[in-house]
Formats: structure tokens, sequence, C-alpha cells
């Protein structure tokens, strides 16, 4: 201010000549913003001067004086000049100018007037110069500013564009702020219905999010509060509006009258009147709707009937289609509608919402924050909720579902709307996400129903379980031990593949080709689990060979390493493969047991420490040696014992078979000890459920659970 001689700027403001005011309101602009010189600006003079300007200045010179004007608005300061002749010179210039810079100034007028709070103690300023009110009479004038408005949220100029939305913004808030519940929807309807939300979308998905986040957000902050006011106004059949928008939907039906004799005359003669069940065809269960409507309120009603609009023939056919089927095998149209209406609105955080949630500052340095914080989805309700729709009857006729069914339907089509809306990114098109919806399997919907529940589990119970589970671990580990060493107790075949032999001379394609196995070996762990017996024979036999017929045998202190080229495998999905040779086919599948020979075996073994797929225990300086080969021929019997000879040495399985039969049998451990766990055993949030009572049951009511 003190490079600024402020009484000749207003003086300049003055002057006749255009380029002097031009230069003068230009230095204005920069700082009039600061509030001890706007105050100083004020005291000069100077307000109406710039007020003037405002009114009548053309090009630069009047986007520098409703820049400048704006700002003072903003730090507060001017409200009492401004009146209805500025406002309706200002809805012109949205309506009629086609220059950015003055459209810019123009709606950030527009936002501090709208905006601005009436302040009864201030005598210098009337009610109807802010708000909404006071552009409704500049609006009678120039009734095309809506839709102008609207229009500029498609300009390239991404300042314009925020203005522009900040404008509607402030309209929409006022309107739902101080309006009445008959004039708020109906100001609502008409931007809708000038695309107002198909352009905030457009926007909310383009690369210019950084220029319009705030507006943006505060436009999604609004939609959650509309939605909010819609589902809080109770559906009322006194209500005109509400009875209209019943009775389009039973219209949409289109109903049949029943014929029925007319009481009191010729039997012959008959009248026609509504179907006994006008409304559960329609898939309410009672024939008085409006009950039903309590936990969605109109927005529920709004949903239901903007899908039959959209939607009347495929409605009409669904409904003749059902009409031949059971009752309790009908799709309930009508409460599946509400349904997805009360999980979109829980999904979307609607009662989260407040009028103010736009106001506080949020980080938008990263493509992960604007992911984050924008879900363009909600700005397309109608669309999901009619996706929704959809995949619930597909999940119903998939499951062959009944009436009794239907609040499990509906929990698969909460876990899909999450996994699906939930997951879209900003950047995804709506059109993406409805095929997503309509196309997503069954399979993996129940997989992530089950995924769901095991978290719920663990939230509930995560304590408790995660001991039983550590219990478990060590008792599957057991009882897989158990089994592969059974396996080695029963005993197995392996072929003795012709291998290359040094003394036999250089190799030939023959010794590389050759599969065929020259003999077939035996092995079989003793009972006392301290010897591996094995012994060679020409010819496999039906009758598996007794121990007293197997001369070889190892003892087992001397192992010092099991070696296999067999590994886990990387594929947990594999369901007929669960080992892989890596380099090597299924016939050359090995595993090598290495160990010091009898004569130079320590007194003292060490413990068994374990490589890879080895194990190894360095007990002596002696050489080590080959004690057997076995080739397995099968997958399952590698994984046999690979595994079992390592748990006979107390070591860890390997093998993804072996893994995932542990796994398996710790699940079923843990199920079968919940089904002991009472719902009065821990601590529900809500009420728990009543236990059935067995009177009337006798002793054949378990046989008759395993025997239906």
């Amino acid at each position: 201010m003190d490079s600024i001689n402020v009484s000749e700027l207003v003086e300049r403001l003055g002057r006749d000549e255009d380029a002097v005011r031009k230069m003068a309101v230009f230095k204005l602009q920069s700082n009039i913003g600061d509030p001890s010189f706007a105050d100083v600006f004020i005291l000069e003079g100077g307000l109406t001067k710039l007020r003037y300007l405002a009114l009548h200045a053309t090009g630069n010179t009047l986007a520098y004086s409703l820049t400048s004007f704006s700002r003072l608005l903003e730090v507060d300061k001017g409200w009492e000049y401004v009146n209805a002749d500025l406002v309706e010179r200002v809805v012109e210039l949205v309506v009629t100018h086609p220059l950015v810079n003055i459209l810019r100034g123009a709606m950030s007028i527009l936002v501090y007037i709208v905006s601005h709070p009436y302040n009864a103690s201030n005598t210098l300023t009337q009610p109807e110069s802010f708000g909404f009110q006071a552009l409704k009479p500049a609006i009678a004038v120039y009734p095309q500013f809506l839709e102008m408005l609207v229009s500029r949220l498609s300009s390239a100029d991404h300042a314009l564009c925020a203005n522009a939305l900040q404008l509607i913004n402030s309209l929409m808030r006022e309107a739902i702020t101080n309006d009445t519940e008959s004039e708020w929807p109906k100001f609502i309807r008409r931007l809708q219905d000038l695309g107002v939300i198909k352009a905030a979308y457009t926007l909310m998905q383009s690369t210019a999010m950084h220029d319009l986040s705030h507006p943006l957000l505060e436009f999604q902050a609004l939609t959650k509060v509309l939605l909010r006011k819609w589902r809080d106004i109770p559906v009322d059949m006194e209500k005109p509006d509400h009875r209209r928008a019943l009775k389009s939907i039973h219209l949409a039906s289109n109903p049949e009258r029943v014929p029925t004799p007319v009481e009191n005359g010729d039997e012959g003669s008959k009248k026609k009147q509504h179907n006994p069940e006008k409304w559960r065809r329609l898939g309410f269960e009672p024939e008085s709707p409006a009950w039903e409507f309590e936990e969605t309120g109109y927005l529920g009603m709004m949903d239901l009937t903007d899908y039959v609009k959209r939607h009347e023939d495929g409605f009409q056919k669904l409904l003749l289609e059902q009409s031949t089927k059971p009752a309790e095998q009908r799709r309930p149209i009508a409460r599946a509608s509400l349904a997805v209406t009360a999980i979109l609105y829980e999904h979307f955080e609607v009662d989260k919402a407040d009028i103010d949630e736009a106001k506080f500052p949020l980080a938008f340095e990263s493509k992960t924050n604007l992911d984050k914080v924008f879900k363009p989805m909600i700005l397309q309700w109608s669309l999901i909720h009619t996706a929704g729709m959809h995949a619930f009857f597909r999940l119903w006729q998939a499951t062959g579902a009944e009436q009794e069914d239907f609040l499990k339907i509906v929990d698969l089509i909460r876990i899909l709307l999450e996994a699906v809306v939930g997951g879209a990114s900003r950047t995804k098109d709506v059109h993406q996400v409805e095929t997503e919806i309509q196309e997503f399997e069954l399979q993996r919907l129940r997989q992530l129903q089950m995924e769901l529940l095991e978290l719920t589990y663990e939230d509930t119970w995560g304590h408790h379980l995660r001991q039983i589970r550590d219990e478990l671990s060590h008792e599957a580990l057991q009882f897989v031990k158990e089994q592969r060493i059974r396996c080695l107790l029963s005993g197995a075949w392996f072929p003795n593949l012709q291998g290359y032999r040094p003394e036999a001379g250089p190799v030939t394609k023959q010794d590389l080709k050759s599969s065929e196995p020259s003999s077939h070996r035996f092995a079989k762990l003793s009972h006392n689990r301290r010897y591996l017996h094995y012994a060679d024979f020409d010819f496999r036999t039906d009758d598996e060979p007794g121990l007293d017929v197997l001369h070889e045998k190892i003892d087992l202190t001397a192992v010092t390493s099991v070696t296999s080229n067999v590994s886990a495998s990387s594929d947990a999905n594999s369901s007929t493969s669960t080992l892989k040779t890596s380099q090597h086919p299924a016939s050359s599948t090995k595993i090598t047991i290495h160990g010091h020979p009898p004569s130079s075996r320590p007194s003292t073994p060490k413990t068994h420490l374990r490589s890879g797929s080895a194990v190894t225990r360095p007990t002596s300086s002696k050489k080590e040696v080959t004690l057997l080969t076995l080739h397995p021929q099968t997958h399952s019997l590698a994984s046999e014992w690979l595994d079992g000879l390592l748990m006979l040495l107390n070591q860890q399985p390997i093998t993804a078979e072996t893994n995932k039969l542990i796994g398996m049998v710790q699940d079923y451990g843990l199920k079968i000890r919940l089904l002991n766990v009472r719902f009065d055993d821990m601590a529900f949030a809500g009420e728990a459920p009543e236990i059935p009572s067995r009177e009337g049951l006798d002793e054949d009511y378990y046989y008759d659970i395993f025997g239906g």
C-alpha cells in the first residue's frame, strides 16, 4: 500500500479516458484483497467508482473491475453496494458475454452473493440482497441463466469451469438449506435435466482434477446431502406426488382387472376389480406397500420409479414370466430395488455426509489421493442401481432362490457391489463397471463371501481363533507326519531307470533316450522306524514283498542328507500337480539319500539341518556317499516319500501337496471346533438370537440331519 497512492488511484478510476481507467483498475485488482488497503480504498470513495465500472465498462476494463469487486467481497467489504442492478448486470454477463476473463469475475461475484449469510443487525443490507433469492428476479429476466451456467462446465478453460461449478454448488447449498420442501427438489431436478451431473462426472474423471478438486469435492458432498435428504423424507400416501409415483409403478406393470360376479344381481353379470395381489405381484411383501419404504424413504421410491420408467418393457415382461411360477419362486422386484438402494446408501457412506464437508483442506499431491477421495460412481447412482437389480435377478435365477432366501441374495449383492464399485478407479467408465457387475462369476463371488466371513470371525473372535490355530497347526503337522510315515511303512515300488555307467564307454543317443526301467526296487520302512529296507527285483509283483525278502537296509541314524530334483509348486491354484520337476520329466524325478557307510558312521549323531530340498547333518569328516536313490513315478508318491523322509528325521515338509494337506486338516479342525461355539459364549454387538428349543425332538433328530 505504501507504493500505491490510493487517492490518485481512485481519482484515475473516474477519468473519462478508458486507457487510464483500465490501468488503474488493473493495479487495483492485485491490491484490493488486502483488508487494510480495502478500508482505505472505501474511505477514499473508490467503491462508488468501482461499482460504476462494473455496471457500465466494457472489455478488459470490465474484466478487471469484476475481479476487483469479487476480491473486495471476498474480504467481506462493500456489501452495501450490492443491489438488484448489480446482480442483474452480472447475470446478464454470464448469459450473454463470450469472453472468459469477464465470465470468471462475474461468476465469482455471484458465488459470494449467493453464499453470503444475511446479518439482521446490519441495517444497510436487506435479506433479498443475498442467497438464491437475490438472483431470482434477474433469472426471471434471463431464464436461460441456468442452462448457460451448466454449459460453462464444458469450457476448455479450467478456471472458468471451477467458477461455474462453484456457483452451481452455492445455488444448490442455498436451495437445500433455505428453500421449502416443495421448492428445492424442483430446482435440483431442473439442474439435473440440464445435464449438471453428467458434466460433473466428466470433469471428475478428467485430467483437470487438480484445478477443479475443491469445487468437485464440494459437488460430491452436496450429492450425498441430497441423497440423505431424499432418504429422510418418509413416504406418505397423503402427499399427491408420493401417491402419483406409486400409482405410476402400478400402471407401468400393465395390470389386469379380475372379473367377479356382481352381488345382488344376475349371476351371469360380472364386473372387473383390481387383482387381490395388486402389490405383491410387483414384489412387495404386503398389500400396503408404504411401510416397506421405511428404511429408504422417498429415495427408495425414486429409484424404483426410475427403474420402472427406464425399463418398462422389461418390467412388464419380467412380471409376465413370474406370473407362471409359484409365489415362493417369484423375483421380489420391488424389495430388490429397495435393498439395492439401501446397499448403495451404505456403500457411499451417505449418512456421514455434511453440507460443509468440502470446506476442509485436503491434500491432492498424488493420484492415489484423488482416487481415494473422489467417487465418480455416486454421480451414476441410477445406472449402478439398475445394474445391481439385474445382478440380483441373475443370482436369484442362478441359485434357484426362493422367498426365504431373499436376505442371502441381498448379502451377495452387497459383496458384489462392494467389490466392483468399491474397487473401481476414478477414471473407470461406468459402462465398464456395469459390465463387470453383470459378468461377475458366481464362484468368485462365493469365494469373496467366505473371505469376508473369515474376516468377520477374525474381528469377533480374533484372539481366540489365533490361539486355536496355533494349537491346530501343531496337531495338523503331527497328523500329516504320521500319515506320511505310514506311507513309508506301507512301502512302494520304484523303477530302476537305465542310467549311464562309466565302464560302459562313451555316451550314445540310445543311452540318453532310454527311460525304460531295467529292474524294479521296493522300499519299505521297518516297524520300529529305524531302518529303511529295500531290494531290487527283475519284475514287479502284485504282492508287496515283506521285510524278510528285503535284504538291503539303511540305518536312518547314518543319513546325512536327503536331496531331490523336485521342488514346491508355485501355482497355488493347481489341482492336478503340486510338485514341479524343474527341467526334469516325471519319469526322471529322483530322491537321493546320502550318508556315511556303516564302517565310517560316527558314534554321536548330530541334529539334521535342512537347506532347500535337502536335509544334512555334518557329523563326520569322512566322505559322504549315496546310500539309496529312488525314482517315484507320480508327484503324489514323490511328495509322500520326500516329505515322509524329512519328517521322519524331524524336519519340516517342503512340498506344496503336503503343506496343502496340513492346511486342510487345520481348517477342518477349526470348523469342527467352531461348531461348539454358542452365541452366548461370545460378546456380540447386538442381541444374540434365541436358541431353538429341542422340545418334541427325539434321539433320531441327529440321524435325520445326516440321513436327509
